[in-house]
């Protein structure tokens, strides 16, 4: 390989949230972090020496976007995913999840519903909660150690207050990349019911080898004139702390009103460090990102394998996008409290509890792989002994 995935970098004191919150959120500066979702490696050198480069001209003065942030992302897009992005479809915002909340304001009022199919990214429930609208909950369904969606209670909860769908695609934390039957069905209940589906696809270019991204909004005409898209360069090249995203709407009256949004706060511009981050990595990044890819499966494979083999009360679930593994721990008999407590005090791995994922996240744990083998294999051998010690 080009790049060395299995180097220890040190991020203890770098005001790193995975790291430097250790003692806060788990209590003990002893655990191996392995919950939010950036990466352990390194940033890409092309990135770095292009932020290196415009931080040598000594004045950060505010930034346009150059044309070559909207062609690296049309590229991209058309040759990772065959999707066909215009221009004048992108615009900016400094996260996903900024994004997700200015989305339930342009489109939905206080009072109105929005759909979210838990167990799911847990920030999609703060969006709804903080913004004064109603969550409902389309819960998935596992079948076989697979998440599907139950389209006909879909169906059924939509009314005429609902206003938005949050589909995560690729899933968080269960790894499911949607299938084009699914999304399909999906868009087809939506349509419908008149529900705007917002699509975040944050992961997207985390899909696992043998597995494909759909976007949601490729999928028909019709579909993209209701669909809101999310994607980042952020998860995939392991560069969350400099902010940035991009929402994709194609239907020009939607996306109307989510400039009105934009406008109001004044929060469109960027940062000149994420626009440069966001050129390099659209436009050199292939090459790194195959090959990251290639490393995170053989993580995942350890993990699968040494469960199996050594802990099958722990099960996984096996995943075809993300560096994120949903861990099916409920054989060890313990109640969520008491499996968060295990995994901190006795396994000392810092692991993404379960409910907070919503309903459906009851037994599990979700564990972060993007990060060296050595640090996996040593995570797995804690779980392994207190498992033993367990029983």
């Amino acid at each position: 390989m080009t790049y060395n995935f299995d180097e220890i970098i040190p991020r203890e004191n770098t005001d790193c949230v995975k790291f430097d919150l250790k003692k806060q959120l788990f209590g003990s500066d002893d655990v191996i972090p392995m919950w939010v979702a950036d990466m352990d490696f390194k940033t890409p050198d092309f990135i770095v020496d292009a932020i290196k480069n415009r931080v040598d001209h000594p004045i950060y003065g505010y930034p346009i976007k150059p044309e070559s942030y909207f062609t690296s992302q049309i590229d991209w897009m058309k040759e990772r995913h065959q999707w066909d992005v215009q221009k004048e479809w992108i615009r900016f915002c400094q996260g996903v999840v900024p994004a997700l909340n200015l989305i339930v304001h342009a489109y939905s009022e206080p009072g109105d519903k929005i759909i979210v199919q838990p167990p799911v990214y847990f920030p999609f429930f703060s969006a709804i909660k903080n913004n004064k609208r109603v969550q409902i909950d389309n819960q998935l369904v596992c079948k076989n150690g697979k998440y599907s969606i139950d389209f006909k209670d879909l169906d059924k909860k939509i009314d005429a207050k609902t206003r938005l769908l949050f589909l995560c695609h690729p899933h968080n934390p269960g790894g499911k990349s949607w299938s084009v039957k699914e999304l399909i069905r999906l868009t087809e209940i939506c349509l419908k019911k008149d529900v705007l589906i917002v699509s975040d696809e944050i992961h997207s270019d985390l899909i696992l080898p043998g597995h494909k991204h759909i976007p949601t909004a490729s999928i028909s005409e019709e579909s993209a004139n209701r669909v809101i898209t999310c994607i980042a360069p952020s998860k995939t090249f392991n560069i969350a702390g400099l902010g940035t995203s991009s929402v994709i709407i194609s239907n020009p009256e939607l996306r109307k009103k989510f400039d009105e949004i934009m406008e109001k706060i004044h929060i469109g511009m960027g940062n000149i460090f994420a626009i440069t981050a966001s050129i390099a990595a659209y436009t050199h990044g292939k090459t790194w990102l195959n090959e990251v890819i290639e490393y995170i499966q053989g993580n995942i494979d350890l993990v699968i394998d040494f469960c199996s083999s050594n802990i099958p009360k722990i099960i996984p679930m096996i995943p075809e996008a993300t560096y994120l593994v949903w861990l099916n721990c409920k054989q060890l008999g313990l109640s969520d409290q008491e499996l968060k407590k295990f995994m901190i005090e006795k396994v000392k791995v810092g692991f993404n509890d379960g409910p907070m994922f919503g309903a459906g996240g009851e037994g599990y744990q979700r564990m972060n792989v993007g990060c060296p083998r050595s640090v996996v294999k040593e995570a797995l051998k804690r779980l392994e002994k207190a498992v033993k010690e367990l029983t």
